[in-house]
């Protein structure tokens, strides 16, 4: 359980969007999903987040429990981020935006959405997300085991 002090409000939503309910966290979390691990990784996005608010939102993540990290075995000054479990249950989250997105905004998706809206379209909603779920759990996994 996230230790919560000197919330605004006793609501989960609000407290929940608190934490996680801006554009850049849930950019992030979503390039966990994608197998970023690295400052590097995050900031090379296609978004192009800012230097600053990248390292913000990772010390949020970091201050929450939602990511951890470990220094990388063959270069120790890169930290190697990955979610941790409660992290890890905010895919649903990711996925139902992505949903949303594909049936309600007008505009043309890059190869890799239409890729995998493409992938998903034919699968069930609990199916998608066990399986992607499932993916992240085994790459941290191996990232946390080769050392």
């Amino acid at each position: 359980m996230i230790n919560i002090t000197n919330n605004r409000s006793s609501c989960p939503v609000s407290t929940s969007l608190e934490i996680i309910g801006d554009h850049w966290t849930l950019v992030l979390i979503r390039d966990f999903f994608l197998n970023r691990v690295t400052f590097s990784d995050f900031k090379n996005s296609p978004e192009k987040i800012a230097t600053n608010i990248l390292t913000d939102r990772i010390h949020k993540l970091l201050k929450y429990n939602i990511i951890k990290f470990r220094l990388n075995p063959k270069n120790r000054k890169v930290k190697q981020y990955y979610l941790t479990d409660s992290g890890i249950e905010l895919y649903p989250l990711i996925y139902d935006l992505l949903i949303w997105g594909k049936n309600n905004l007008d505009i043309d998706y890059d190869a890799f959405s239409t890729k995998t809206l493409k992938k998903i379209s034919t699968v069930n909603r609990e199916k998608v997300i066990q399986d992607n779920i499932s993916n992240y759990k085994n790459f941290r996994e191996n990232l946390l085991i080769n050392s």
